[in-house]
C-alpha cells in the first residue's frame, strides 16, 4: 500500500500554487494597464464584448483539453475581465491629463468605430472609445455627462440621409462642433470555404445593403437581404453562425477582427462617403480664418411658398446652402421640419443677417451648430 501523502506537505504546495497563480494575475492586471494606454493613444474602446465573447470561447475550449470544467473556468474568467476593465478605468483617474470621452454607434470594427478611430487616434491625452447601440442611447449619455462628445453618421453619398441622427439633433439635446467625411469601402465577408453561389442569407445594416443593392442584384440574386443594427455586428453574426450560406456586407477590419475571409470587394458603383458629426454639449470656438459651415432646423409657416421664400433670401444675402432636408414632425401629420446646412458662421454679417430674415418666415428657427467644413478623405 502506497504511502499516503502527507496533508501538511500537500497545503504548502497548494499556497505555492496559489502564490503561482496570484503571480500570474499580477502579471496579467500589469498587462491590463499597458492594453489601457496603447487603448488610449488608439481611440479603441474599453470594454469589447464580442472580443471578450471570443477569448471566453477559446478558454472554455482549452480548460476542457485540460480536463477542467469549461463553464466553471468561464464563470471565473468573467471575474477576470471586470477586474482588468475596472483597473484600466481606475488607471484612467491617476492619469495627468484626462482623455476625451467619445462615444459612437455600433461595435469595435463597425465604420463608425473606424470613423472615430480616424478621428481623435493618437490625440494628446488619449481617447476613452464606448460604442452604443441607437443614437438615442448616446446622446442620453451625452446629457447625463458621461461622454463628452458624440460622432454619429448623418448622411451618405449612396444610400443618402441617416434619419434617427436628424431626429435627435431635433430633440435639442446637442450642438454640432464638428463633421468628418469618410470613404465607405464595403467588403462581402464569409466563413472559410464559402463561396457567391453557396450563399442564401447577406446581412448588414440597411444603410450599407442599400449602397450594395446593385452587386447584390446582379451576382447573388438568390441571396436574401437580412437587415441588422450594425454592419460589424452582421460580420459577428456570420462568424458565430459559422454557416458557407451565410455572409455579411461589413469592412475589411471586421474581417479581420471575426475571423472572417473577403469573398468580394467593389461592392459600390463608385466612390461611396459617408459624413459623420462632431455632437456636444456646447459650442467650440473657431478661428476666424477657419471655412466653416452652419447647420439650422427650421419649422415653416404652414403657407403656400414659404420654402421658397426661405431659399430665396439666403440667395439675396449671398449664402451658400449645401445641404436641405425634410423629416416629418411627430404628432403633426403632413407638417415637416427642415435641415439646411449653409457655408459661413452663424455669427458671421451674412448669416446672421439672413436668420433675420427667415425668421418672419417660421414658427421656429435654432441654429444646430457652426463647425469647421470637412472635406472627404479616404478612411
Amino acid at each position: 500500500m502506497a504511502d499516503t501523502p502527507d496533508l501538511d506537505t500537500l497545503r504548502a504546495a497548494l499556497e505555492r500554487v496559489d502564490d503561482d497563480i496570484l503571480d500570474a494575475l499580477q502579471r496579467r492586471m500589469a498587462l491590463a494597464d499597458d492594453v489601457a494606454r496603447a487603448k488610449l493613444v488608439t481611440a479603441w474602446p474599453f470594454r469589447d464584448p464580442q472580443r471578450e465573447d471570443l477569448l471566453l470561447r477559446k478558454l472554455r475550449g482549452r480548460a476542457a483539453e485540460r480536463g477542467l470544467d469549461p463553464h466553471e473556468v468561464e464563470r471565473l474568467y468573467r471575474v477576470i475581465l471586470d477586474m482588468s476593465v475596472a483597473r484600466q478605468q481606475a488607471l484612467v483617474t491617476r492619469l495627468d491629463t484626462t482623455p476625451l470621452r467619445v462615444g459612437y454607434l455600433g461595435v469595435e470594427g463597425s465604420y463608425s468605430h473606424l470613423a472615430a478611430r480616424q478621428r481623435y487616434g493618437h490625440r494628446q491625452g488619449g481617447v476613452l472609445l464606448t460604442g452604443f447601440d441607437s443614437a438615442r442611447q448616446a446622446v442620453e449619455a451625452l446629457k447625463k455627462g458621461e461622454q463628452d462628445l458624440l460622432l454619429m453618421p448623418i448622411e451618405n453619398t449612396t444610400a443618402g440621409t441617416i434619419n434617427e441622427t436628424y431626429d435627435v439633433l431635433a430633440a435639442g439635446d446637442g450642438v454640432i462642433t464638428g463633421e468628418l467625411v469618410s470613404q465607405v469601402d464595403h467588403r462581402l465577408l464569409g466563413v472559410k470555404g464559402a463561396k457567391l453561389e453557396d450563399l442564401r442569407e447577406v446581412l448588414s445594416h440597411p444603410q450599407a445593403l442599400a449602397q450594395c443593392e446593385d452587386y447584390l442584384r446582379t451576382h447573388v440574386p438568390w441571396a436574401r437581404a437580412v437587415l441588422g443594427p450594425d454592419t460589424a455586428v452582421a460580420a459577428r453574426t456570420v462568424a458565430d453562425r459559422n454557416d458557407v450560406t451565410v455572409a455579411a456586407i461589413a469592412s475589411e477590419s471586421a474581417a479581420s477582427r471575426f475571423g472572417l475571409v473577403v469573398l468580394a470587394s467593389d461592392l459600390q458603383p463608385g466612390a461611396d462617403f459617408t459624413r459623420f458629426v462632431e455632437v456636444g454639449r456646447q459650442p467650440t470656438p473657431l478661428a476666424p480664418d477657419v471655412p466653416c459651415k452652419t447647420s439650422l432646423l427650421v419649422v415653416l409657416e404652414h403657407r403656400p411658398g414659404a420654402l421658397g421664400q426661405v431659399l430665396q433670401r439666403l440667395t439675396q444675402r449671398g449664402v451658400n446652402l449645401t445641404k436641405l432636408e425634410s423629416r416629418p414632425i411627430p404628432g403633426a401629420p403632413w407638417q415637416y421640419r427642415f435641415y439646411l446646412d449653409v457655408e459661413g458662421h452663424a455669427a458671421s454679417a451674412s448669416v446672421t443677417a439672413a436668420l433675420e430674415d427667415l425668421r418672419p418666415l417660421t414658427s421656429s428657427l435654432r441654429v444646430l451648430g457652426t463647425y469647421p467644413r470637412a472635406e472627404p478623405i479616404d478612411g
